[in-house]
């Protein structure tokens, strides 16, 4: 898909890329991304790629994932050029030559198995991308003495809330059940934390990690299995919802150019060693009011349908899930994009491509 011909998508860039932001850190300065295909990676690549076009920002990014053609097709190049490098790696294998030939100023480790069929399919792939490709990317940026880490966190390192508060904070910690197949994710992510500080201590690493909510947006892979995303695809295609359950789990939400601009926030006046929130009560919402909400938007239903083992495997437990972004909105982020307008925005860039 062709997201940069559409110009809703073209305006989100170009939003995100024009925020009062001290740009001018990333000036001939070198970006290594993990993730690069990804949601929120594609989304981040796309807007410094306008940084580069439209401003002469001179950053050089370097772009990581398993297929450099498929790398290439979502850019819209041919191949490399003097600020695009793509390079096929798996995070979780040995570091390839042409990669550690590489020298960056900030890495940013965006790759993880992040939806339900991914955790009950490949349990084993979603720990170790959150530790051992972690690790490599630590590894990497501490021999390259990068200027800065960010780790994308989660939301799901909070756990079930014990009912003691309406909104995680930075500091909240709540349940989780370690001893199942389902904690892989958001254990291998409070693990994956806890070795972004070992790497502070032991190699003067400066890291932030930024926490992101449940994030959606037109850059999603066809292949999400989110019930988000699921909402989104039979919205597009003008289908009935499927819910598959009552719907009156309670979460977070992040349009993923919000998503990103938080990521950016981080990177610019993070405190290093420290973790934010990115989501906004404007986007809090339950399964069943968000399915409701775009069955309306195209005219369709909400129906209802029992998951089949391996869908219900990956699903999270938690019920009640709201971020408090209080610590980020100091630095000076906003989020620009409610629920209503992220989903109807999301809607209308895919029906065109």
């Amino acid at each position: 898909m062709n997201l940069l011909i559409n110009e809703l998508y073209k305006e989100d860039i170009k939003h995100a890329a024009t925020l009062d932001l001290p740009w001018e850190k990333l000036s001939g300065k070198t970006v290594l991304l993990s993730g690069a295909t990804g949601l929120v990676g594609s989304f981040l690549i796309d807007v410094l790629n306008y940084r580069n076009a439209e401003f002469g920002s001179n950053t050089k990014i370097i772009a990581l994932g398993r297929s450099r053609q498929r790398i290439y097709d979502r850019f819209g190049l041919q191949g490399d050029t003097d600020l695009f490098k793509a390079i096929e790696q798996d995070v979780n294998d040995d570091l390839c030559p042409e990669l550690l030939s590489q020298n960056a100023d900030y890495v940013l480790h965006l790759a993880s198995n992040t939806h339900p069929l991914q955790y009950s399919t490949d349990p084993i792939g979603t720990i170790i991308t959150n530790i051992i490709g972690l690790r490599n990317m630590l590894d990497f940026a501490a021999d390259k003495k990068a200027e800065r880490f960010i780790f994308a966190s989660s939301v799901e390192v909070y756990g079930e809330n014990r009912g003691d508060t309406e909104r995680f904070a930075e500091d909240y910690l709540g349940y989780i059940d370690c001893n199942t197949m389902r904690a892989g994710y958001p254990e291998s992510k409070r693990a994956g934390e806890a070795l972004c500080q070992a790497y502070m201590k032991q190699r003067e690493l400066d890291v932030v990690i930024p926490r992101l909510s449940r994030t959606y947006g037109p850059s999603m892979l066809k292949t999400d299995t989110k019930a988000i995303s699921q909402f989104i695809k039979k919205g597009v295609d003008k289908e009935n919802i499927v819910l598959k359950s009552e719907g009156n789990q309670l979460y977070s939400y992040s349009y993923v150019a919000d998503a990103v601009t938080g990521v950016l926030y981080c990177l610019f006046y993070g405190k290093s060693g420290e973790a934010y929130n990115i989501a906004d009560p404007d986007s809090d919402i339950t399964l069943k009011d968000m399915a409701k909400a775009i069955a309306e938007y195209v005219g369709t239903e909400v129906i209802f349908e029992i998951p089949d083992a391996t869908e219900a495997a990956g699903y999270s437990k938690a019920t009640k899930a709201m971020l408090d972004s209080a610590k980020l909105k100091t630095l000076g982020w906003k989020a620009d994009y409610d629920m209503k307008r992220g989903l109807t925005r999301t809607i209308d860039i895919l029906r065109t491509i």
